[in-house]
C-alpha cells in the first residue's frame, strides 16, 4: 500500500506461562487427574498447521532481530519472532488486565507517530477501538469493529480494547505487509481472493491450513454467506487474524514443538473465546 514509511526493527510476541493439562474424568474447572494430549500429525504434513520446512521435534529458532529499516515479517508459521508485549504484561488467563503504556520503538516513522497523536485527542498515551478505526481510515484502511477488536488483541494479547504507541506501530507496518500480500495473491485484481488464493497466501506466511479448515474459513469470511467463495480485504485480514492468533496461542501449548498441546478447561476457554466475542 503507497504511503506507509518503512518498519522499524522487529517486533515479536512473548510465550505466557504453561498450564497444567485437562483431565478428562475431572469435572470442568476441577485440578487435573490426567494429562490429555491430543494426536496430531507431525509437523511439515498436509494437516499440521505450520509450514513445510521443519523438522519433527526440532525446536523452534531463536529470535533474531530484523534489518534495519525494514517492516517486520507477517508471520511465519510458528515465527521466530512476532510482536512481543512489553515486559510486564499480564500472564496468561488475564484478559482484562490493564494495558500498561509503551513508547514509540527507536526509529518510528515520525508519520506513524503523528498518526497517534491526531488519534489520541486526550493525550492519555493510548487510544481505543474508535479511535483505531479512524486513524487506519485515514490511511484508506477500513476496517469492521470486529477486525479492529482482533487486531488491538492480537497486539496486545489483552481484551481492554486499547492500544499504546508500541502497539499502534505494530500494527500499522503489519497492516502494510498484509496489503502488499493480499495484491500479492489477488491475481486477477478484483479485489477478492478465492480458495486456492487463500491457501497459497496462508502458506507464504507459514501455515499450511488444512483443506477441511480452509474451506471453513472461506466459507465464515466471504461476505456472500459462501456464494462467492472468496474473501474481501477486510475479512482476509480478519481471517488472517484469526489463524495466527489461534495458531500462536497453539504453540505456547506445544513446548515440545511437535504438533500437539495439552491444555486445563479454562486455558483452552480463555485460548478460543476472545476470538469469538471480538
Amino acid at each position: 500500500m503507497s504511503g506507509y514509511p518503512p518498519g522499524p526493527p522487529g517486533y515479536g510476541y512473548g510465550a505466557p506461562p504453561p498450564s497444567q493439562p485437562y483431565g478428562t474424568a475431572s469435572p470442568y474447572g476441577a485440578p487435573p487427574s490426567q494429562p490429555y494430549a491430543p494426536m496430531a500429525a507431525p509437523y511439515g504434513t498436509p494437516s499440521a498447521p505450520y509450514a513445510p520446512g521443519h523438522t519433527p521435534g526440532e525446536k523452534p529458532p531463536k529470535d533474531k532481530p530484523h534489518g534495519s529499516g525494514s517492516a517486520p515479517p507477517l508471520y511465519s508459521g510458528y515465527p521466530a519472532a512476532t510482536v512481543p508485549p512489553p515486559s510486564g504484561y499480564p500472564p496468561y488467563g488475564s484478559p482484562f488486565a490493564s494495558l500498561l503504556p509503551s513508547t514509540f520503538p527507536p526509529g518510528t516513522d515520525p508519520n506513524v507517530v503523528g498518526c497517534f497523536q491526531a488519534a489520541d485527542r486526550d493525550g492519555s498515551g493510548f487510544i481505543d477501538d474508535k479511535e483505531l478505526q479512524g486513524a487506519l481510515s485515514s490511511y484508506n484502511q477500513s476496517f469492521s469493529m470486529r477486525t479492529v477488536h482482533l487486531l488491538m488483541y492480537l497486539f496486545t494479547n489483552i481484551n481492554t480494547r486499547k492500544i499504546g504507541p508500541k502497539e499502534f506501530t505494530s500494527v500499522f507496518y503489519s497492516l502494510q505487509n498484509w496489503r502488499a500480500i493480499f495484491e500479492r495473491f489477488d491475481r486477477d485484481r478484483s479485489g477478492k481472493i478465492d480458495a486456492s488464493e487463500l491457501r497459497e497466501a496462508l502458506l507464504s506466511l507459514g501455515f499450511a491450513v488444512p483443506p477441511v479448515v480452509l474451506d471453513l474459513l472461506v466459507s465464515k469470511f466471504d461476505k456472500s454467506s459462501g456464494k462467492n467463495k472468496a474473501i474481501e480485504y477486510d475479512h482476509f485480514i480478519e481471517c488472517c487474524l484469526t489463524v495466527k492468533g489461534l495458531t500462536e496461542k497453539f504453540r505456547e501449548k506445544d513446548t515440545s514443538y511437535c504438533g500437539s498441546a495439552t491444555f486445563t478447561y479454562e486455558s483452552f476457554m480463555l485460548t478460543v473465546l476472545p476470538f469469538l466475542i471480538a
